[in-house]
């Protein structure tokens, strides 16, 4: 093997050795802050929560919105397409071999849904930092590859992440991963409430005076909560604005709650079905479309603002500012969550929990080793002989990335999410330290997918 040939693996095999460290480091300070108690369950759940229903979501609006035209949108075709492919995959593979190999039901979320959101962008951001991906794209377009690239992993986490909360019903209960058991009762419970109360111009106009008087009656209970001592919870909106909004917020409730009622069954169960994979970043990916596919739109958020981009510098910026914040923050709730659940696992001697050897191999193996070996020559397949990916090598090595990669932390809410007990979510917690522990094996997917898309492009210009 000649002197290039080996540079031209080692070289690329560093920098993905370079940017797995980089995550793991990320990961680190996370595990610090919370030993160091700098962050605690409670503030890393919140943190969680706002990565997911506010960063996330605007990271999707300033990347989808600048990225996705008309002329490109046929690009994020095959994403859609790949990623809902090897997903129902790798959750038929998960339960088949859950049933074979005798492992925990834990294990099939494991190997069905992999971290596709904040990893692969922090990965992305040190690829992009080490220069290796230069080889794929000219030097002049290797900023604007990579945030295509970044365009294409968000899109795929959009599918990802709908996927996985349309499975919430069973194994994650939707979005609210990060919230506890009792704190999940008591919203259920005040949407119930305010549903069953929010109806007073209804009941009123059908006569039912009884649930009038006594919604009123509550409503001077919640209205007189206003008065009391403040603190964290109480509302800094002026008293009246407070009120009209509670009030607006229950007849809306109230409203969908009677229209639910009035449909017929079938459509029930239809609207239960659907409900769960309605969720924040789908919302953030549907506005990032809507700007990214209307011209006047898209030149009105991202040109320049003497090209016409009147809301580029003072609404655009702060968005892509507050979008950026989710990568790093996500990563070191990560170690947070690690942390946290590897003390109670030395505080609990009697409830240490048992990993299953078997469990940490067939997860290894699928997500790391087998996945990546079947997507990265099938998506050089189609890049090399036929049109379907069309001509660009940072798509095709964008898709051979995304299957790989350590399991979602979402399932570290599963346990908890099924009542499970405490050796159950100790195990949880060790299977995903060691899963993250070795990450720097995706350096092996990465050199593959790199030399693999170079081949193809060199196919495709030949």
């Amino acid at each position: 093997m000649s002197g290039n040939t080996v540079s031209s693996i080692v070289v690329p095999f560093l920098g993905a050795i370079q940017a797995s460290i980089s995550a793991l480091l990320t990961i680190g300070v996370g595990v610090a802050a919370a030993q160091w108690g700098l962050l605690n369950n409670e503030s890393s759940k919140h943190i969680s929560r706002v990565c997911v229903k506010i960063f996330l979501p605007f990271l999707l609006i300033a990347n989808l919105g600048g990225q996705l035209e008309l002329d490109t949108v046929q690009l994020y075709v095959p994403i859609l397409i790949w990623a809902l492919s090897y997903t129902l995959l790798s959750l038929l593979v998960g339960k088949a071999a859950s049933y074979i190999f005798k492992l925990p039901p834990w294990t099939i979320p494991a190997v069905a849904f992999n971290n596709s959101t904040s990893l692969p962008l922090l990965l992305l951001q040190s690829l992009k930092t080490s220069g290796i991906l230069s080889s794929l794209v000219g030097e002049n377009e290797y900023e604007s590859a990579i945030e295509r690239a970044k365009s294409f992993f968000l899109m795929c986490a959009v599918v990802s992440n709908t996927l996985s909360l349309g499975q919430g019903g069973k194994h994650l209960k939707g979005f609210e991963e990060d919230v506890p058991d009792d704190v999940m009762d008591r919203m259920k419970q005040l949407a119930n409430d305010a549903g069953d109360r929010a109806g007073d111009v209804w009941d009123a106009a059908t006569g039912d005076e009884e649930n009038v008087n006594g919604r009123n009656s509550d409503s001077e209970t919640d209205d007189g909560a206003q008065d009391e001592d403040p603190n964290e919870q109480t509302s800094l909106l002026p008293h009246r604005v407070y009120s009209f909004a509670k009030r607006t917020n229950r007849r809306i409730n109230g409203f969908g709650n009677r229209m639910y009622s009035a449909l017929p069954k079938p459509l029930q169960s239809f609207v239960d079905w659907i409900a769960p994979f309605l969720n924040p970043a789908l919302l953030g990916a549907v506005i990032g479309a809507v700007i990214g596919l209307t011209p006047p739109l898209q030149r009105l958020f991202f040109d320049q603002t003497d090209e016409g981009g009147y809301l580029n510098a003072w609404l655009t910026t702060p968005i892509k500012n507050v979008g950026e914040l989710f990568v790093t923050l996500q990563v070191l709730v990560v170690g947070v969550k690690l942390s946290l659940s590897l003390r109670k696992l030395k505080e609990g001697h009697e409830e240490a929990g048992d990993v299953p050897w078997r469990a940490i191999v067939f997860v290894t193996m699928w997500r790391f080793i087998i996945l990546p070996a079947l997507a990265v020559p099938f998506i050089w397949a189609l890049a090399s002989y036929s049109p379907v990916l069309f001509n660009d090598p940072i798509l095709w090595f964008a898709m051979m990335m995304m299957p790989a990669g350590p399991p979602a932390m979402r399932l570290l809410a599963l346990a908890d999410v099924n009542n499970a007990g405490e050796a159950v979510k100790m195990s949880v917690a060790r299977f995903l330290t060691i899963l993250y522990g070795l990450t720097p094996l995706i350096a092996f997917t990465v050199v593959g997918a790199l030399k693999a898309a170079e081949s193809a492009k060199n196919m495709k210009n030949a």
